[in-house]
């Protein structure tokens, strides 16, 4: 039987800027990595990344994110073997939800939170409908963000996931490195 929630002992460390409101406008860097670092979305070949069918979801949900937010504009992104980089521009705080139904949650709508869970969401749905699974794990829990705070940063984030997949041979994301 499991036990009952303990926040001492089942605490996780929050990634998260103390009391920063991810509602906010601003640009933030984001990586979502897929259940055990699976490689569900393609390959790297000769240092550029090859859709699989999900990787292709996975691009169409992410280049979807403006349609369903409108206060979002997205920068520079990639899909990647087994997780996603992108930058998410916030403007303002207006809008819809994506395919993530509206539920009570700690997520607050139109946040950083509430974009990469809809996201997540249609990811998983279309992908279950291809396969004609459901219930099988896609996503890690939770993701990675870093906010955007200067020029300098947008550049350097912005360089890196455009040569994301040139440097896959030595990514830590990539399965292949972590046994070496």
């Amino acid at each position: 039987m499991p036990s009952k929630f303990d926040p001492q002992r089942h605490h996780r460390r929050s990634i998260r800027l103390k009391g920063y409101d991810y509602a906010s406008a601003g640009g933030y860097f984001i990586t979502i990595v897929t259940y055990q670092r699976e490689c569900l979305f393609g390959e790297i070949v000769n240092d550029e990344m090859v859709l699989s069918d999900y990787g292709k979801v996975a691009e169409e949900c992410w280049r979807a994110i403006p349609d369903h937010f409108p206060n979002v504009e997205l920068g520079a992104y990639v899909v990647m073997p087994n997780h996603v980089h992108g930058i998410i521009i916030k403007n303002v705080s207006v809008g819809a939800q994506h395919a993530a139904p509206l539920r009570n949650t700690n997520v607050t709508p139109n946040s950083i939170g509430a974009i990469v869970r809809s996201f997540k969401s249609a990811v998983t749905k279309r992908i279950h409908e291809i396969n004609h699974l459901s219930g099988t794990t896609i996503w890690q829990r939770n993701y990675y963000e870093h906010v955007i705070r200067y020029a300098d940063d947008h550049n350097r984030i912005h360089l890196y996931i455009e040569s994301n997949p040139s440097m896959w041979e030595t990514d830590t994301e990539n399965p292949a490195t972590i046994n070496k």
